[in-house]
């Protein structure tokens, strides 16, 4: 009990945080609220779970801060029913707060071992996330178009595979680079024309080609 209510009062000072730090996307903070972020680490770091901070996962992953994994959701824009692709499975959260805010969540992994304990923990707690191990530069074209797609490691450039499997009107938010990242979000105006914003420099895990089976 103990542990719960101070897992509640910690969860409460992260979301204060996101708001002050310019989260204003009321769909992201409820989301933030409904999903609990401890459940996707390791319990002895569970003191640590709702700080503004990566944590660390198996095979060199990390959680996001919870400002980034925020921010990328707030640049989607997310409608109820949309459908999202995500480039990078990692720890499920960030899967776990876009089917908080009503999206269906298609989500990659390239990983092996990641994508089987993270497919585990996601089939109970939420049914609107479906789970696929393979390559994230090679999407998912089974199920395009989406209506939006989000990247959540840093991708040396746009994967084309990407742009293509994206519908016409649809959204997508991607860090670009190699040392560090410039997050991008790109909307697609026809089928050879994109709209590109950037929204300033974020440090993530690089985004990686093939399938890792160890």
């Amino acid at each position: 009990m103990t542990d719960n209510y101070l897992l509640l009062g910690a969860k409460k000072r992260m979301i204060e945080n996101l708001r002050q730090k310019g989260i204003t996307d009321e769909n992201v903070l409820q989301a933030f609220d409904k999903v609990e972020r401890h459940l996707f680490v390791e319990s002895f770091l569970w003191d640590k779970a709702y700080e503004e901070t990566a944590l660390k996962l198996m095979n060199g992953q990390t959680i996001s801060h919870p400002y980034t994994v925020a921010f990328q959701s707030q640049l989607l824009q997310i409608k109820k029913s949309d459908k999202v692709l995500e480039i990078g499975t990692g720890s499920g959260f960030q899967a776990a707060i876009l089917s908080a805010m009503g999206a269906r969540v298609y989500s990659i992994e390239r990983q092996l071992v990641l994508y089987q304990s993270t497919s585990k923990l996601l089939e109970k707690i939420d049914h609107r996330i479906f789970t696929y191990y393979g390559d994230g530069f090679a999407g998912l074209p089974k199920f395009a178009p989406y209506d939006k797609i989000i990247v959540t490691c840093g991708a040396p450039n746009v994967p084309d595979a990407l742009l293509q499997q994206l519908k016409v009107g649809g959204v997508m938010v991607i860090p670009v680079g190699e040392e560090s990242q410039t997050m991008k979000r790109l909307t697609k105006v026809n089928d050879t024309q994109f709209d590109e914003e950037t929204f300033g420099d974020f440090l993530f895990v690089p985004m990686l080609k093939e399938r890792v089976t160890k």
